[in-house]
């Protein structure tokens, strides 16, 4: 298992949090993805075997928040 942690400045609302969480789980491999909206972070645990770092951040740039 690792964990990865972003920050993606446009985050702003509960909707965005909402977003990111419900489509970065929905990944193989991803067990635990956790944003907070006044840090801007997001905390992704995974399982290396299944996805990678990579893949993660251009996942979250498709969806529209992309890492800083």
């Amino acid at each position: 298992m690792k964990t990865l942690d972003l920050t993606a400045p446009d985050i702003s609302c509960e909707h965005c949090k909402t977003a990111i969480e419900h489509d970065l789980a929905q990944a193989p491999g991803v067990r635990q993805v956790a944003v907070d909206i006044n840090t801007k972070a997001v905390r992704v645990d995974y399982d290396a075997a299944q996805t990678n770092e990579q893949t993660l951040r251009a996942m979250l740039t498709e969806i529209g928040y992309p890492p800083a």
